[in-house]
């Protein structure tokens, strides 16, 4: 057995540990064009040097990758159009509830995939989508109509309060009419007192 390949194989892994590092803690799913290439690319060149006798030109080919990304995405940060071209744009594709179906077919996406997305966020019904775009990431974002949308911890504390206060007001208002009752009893059967009705 080649001790040498073992050696290899434990520096390529060191090494793509770094380079991975380096460019970045995105999930795949979060990679852009650009980021998921030279991830690719990074695999492909890390595999070569425990086969060949390239350790170090590997290294230096995948630190050129990881420089040439992160000089990417800082031009990206400096122009919009730039940031355009390599990343893209959002795609709206459900506007008032209604899909936008042409937009769809130009992502090759179909609604059920659309559905199967939204169900993952717990998004039942289309309609209740005010607006949805296909991230560059492929990530969906989405608004819900105001009326589907779920109560936030503020809504529940000013709902309480105003529960709180109604009932504030019932229970002064019951007293009130108690009050009132009493003293018409006690008129008409001409008590002096509350006890004295109940004798």
């Amino acid at each position: 057995m080649d001790w040498n390949v073992l050696w290899k194989a434990m520096v390529v892994v060191l090494l793509g540990t770094f380079l991975l590092r380096l460019s970045g803690r995105k999930t795949i799913s979060e990679m852009t064009l650009a980021e998921t290439v030279l991830m690719i690319s990074i695999g492909t060149l890390l595999i070569e040097p425990v086969t060949s006798s390239s350790l170090w030109q590997t290294f230096l080919v995948g630190l050129a990758l990881v420089f040439t990304l992160l000089i990417l995405e800082y031009a990206q940060l400096k122009s919009n159009r730039l940031e355009k071209l390599i990343t893209g744009k959002s795609k709206i594709i459900i506007e008032q509830g209604q899909i936008k179906e042409e937009e769809l077919r130009k992502l090759h996406l179909t609604v059920d995939q659309l559905e199967m997305h939204l169900r993952q966020y717990n998004v039942t019904s289309i309609e209740d989508v005010e607006m949805a775009t296909l991230e560059p990431s492929g990530q969906l974002g989405f608004t819900l109509k105001e009326h589907a949308q779920p109560a936030t911890k503020g809504d529940i504390e000013r709902l309480q309060q105003l529960l709180e206060r109604i009932s504030d007001v019932s229970i002064e208002k019951n007293r009130e009419e108690e009050a009132h009752l009493f003293t018409e009893i006690k008129e008409k059967d001409g008590a002096k007192d509350t006890k004295d009705l109940f004798k």
